[in-house]
């Protein structure tokens, strides 16, 4: 297990940095298109953290405290990646842990993630450090608008 620090992204540089660690999980994105859009989530309460071990960013979380009726105050991950060449080096396990002191000193009483049913070595993982399959996560990625659905 590797000696990592985890501290929250505070600038525009910090940023920058972990970007590219932050792409192996989404990918789909161009870095300028990322930074925006995490700029713009970070209006409504998303905050990054970001792991480094020796000046390198090896691990990336994406996450918001928020309230719902069905959970109460939580923390839901957004993202959550490990730089690909330093898996199972333990910088998932110390990121995670340190998500939940987060959410623990924040008063949230459960911690959420959502996870693509593609994702197998994830699913094992989030297992492993206590998570539970607790829902079946359905999502509309097309709605249609007034001028399609009038034909």
């Amino acid at each position: 297990m590797i000696n990592i620090t985890v501290r929250l992204a505070e600038s525009d540089a910090d940023l920058e940095r972990m970007s590219t660690v932050l792409l192996e999980l989404r990918g789909h994105l161009e870095k300028s298109e990322l930074i925006s859009r995490i700029r713009l989530q970070q209006e409504s309460g998303y905050e990054v953290a970001f792991a480094e071990s020796d000046g390198e960013v090896v691990g990336v979380a994406g996450f918001v405290i928020g309230h719902k009726l069905a959970w109460g105050k939580h923390m839901y991950i957004d993202d959550l990646v490990t730089s690909e060449k330093r898996r199972s080096e333990g910088v998932g396990s110390q990121l995670l842990a340190w998500l939940k002191a987060y959410a623990t000193t924040h008063d949230c009483a459960q911690v959420h993630l959502d996870s693509g049913v593609q994702r197998f070595a994830a699913h094992r993982f989030y297992l492993r450090h206590g998570f539970d399959i607790a829902s079946h996560y359905f999502s509309m990625l097309e709605l249609d608008s007034p001028q399609r659905g009038s034909a």
